[in-house]
């Protein structure tokens, strides 16, 4: 998954969840961030980060801010509409017979269905963008809708389908995510029910550049 256009700058702040200010070519602009999560961990005043300009007509803000490079040196994506999009494209490159996005299952509308032959798959993908100490960790805050998509996926293995519950490693160098109890201990519980009732976990390492997000993994 590449952006079209991408302009380095410096973050100097974020006034609320939705925008930022940055500094680009030594002047400040508010932009759009394409993360609701908290962030503090990585939007830290004088870092790197990277933006996109859209040209959406009536915007507000002229720039997504897409990636940030952590004090560690690590580069982040933290676009949280990147996970799906980088999955449509590996899934189409796998040899299923049909993906389809967004698709209703039970009370929840699941990320991707897929087949392959008389298989049938359902997969929800989560984007983690939290490490600590090259571990990969979600959610960053409580995601009941987290835990019902989970739950649901339980009852579709009981079903017959084949379940998959995806992360998108939005950064190199980490190659597991691990349910952040501290933040949402609900989660965990889920995700380990979710093992015990054979739902595959699937963990998609990544390789990111300040304009690409590309899947790594490869299926064993």
């Amino acid at each position: 998954m590449k952006y079209n256009n991408i302009t380095p700058g410096i973050f100097l702040k974020r006034p609320n969840r939705f925008i930022a200010e940055v500094e680009i070519d030594g002047q400040k602009e508010t932009v759009h961030v394409k993360n609701t999560g908290r962030r503090r961990e990585l939007l830290i005043p004088g870092c790197e980060v990277w933006l996109t300009e859209p040209g959406t007509p009536g915007r507000k803000t002229k720039y997504d801010l897409v990636a940030v490079r952590k004090s560690s040196g690590v580069l982040f994506n933290i676009d949280s509409q990147a996970p799906n999009k980088v999955v449509k494209e590996w899934l189409e490159t796998m040899d299923y017979n049909r993906v389809v996005p967004e698709y209703t299952y039970g009370d929840s509308r699941i990320d991707f269905y897929m087949e392959r032959g008389k298989e049938k798959f359902l997969m929800e993908v989560k984007g983690c963008t939290l490490e600590v100490d090259g571990v990969g960790y979600f959610p960053d805050a409580p995601t009941e809708r987290g835990v019902k998509h989970i739950r649901e996926l339980i009852k579709a293995k009981k079903a017959g389908f084949n379940a998959i519950l995806a992360f998108v490693i939005q950064m190199d160098g980490v190659m597991e995510v691990r349910p952040n109890i501290e933040i949402h201990p609900e989660f965990g519980e889920a995700m380990n029910d979710a093992k015990m009732a054979g739902v595959e976990i699937l963990f998609l390492t990544c390789h990111v550049e300040p304009d690409k997000l590309e899947i790594n993994y490869k299926k064993k």
